[in-house]
């Protein structure tokens, strides 16, 4: 996916941004809203929200693949989410 949007960027012309000097941890949301930074998903499930409304992807894997692996990656969050990691068991547990 990631080599056919460069491929498409580069056939339809689309324009780079300048280069960030700056580091972006060390922006403010109010200043990289105004450099026009984008945030990226902060979770799988976001992404697979934003690739489900992609025409890029659906593109690029055919509607019934497209289909397929939007469900597979919904499934995929679903059994993630519900997780208790080690860091939660030895963050929480010892307040029980």
């Amino acid at each position: 996916m990631l080599l056919q949007a460069g491929l498409e960027g580069i056939e339809r012309g689309y324009e780079l941004p300048e280069p960030m000097e700056k580091n972006l941890y060390h922006l403010s949301p109010d200043e990289r809203r105004r450099l026009g930074i984008e945030q990226l998903p902060e979770t799988l499930g976001e992404a697979i929200e934003i690739a489900a409304h992609s025409g890029l992807v659906l593109r690029i894997l055919g509607e019934h693949t497209f289909k397929r692996f939007i469900e597979i990656k919904r499934s995929e969050w679903a059994d993630y989410r519900v997780q208790v990691t080690p860091w939660e068991v030895d963050k929480f547990l010892p307040v029980l």
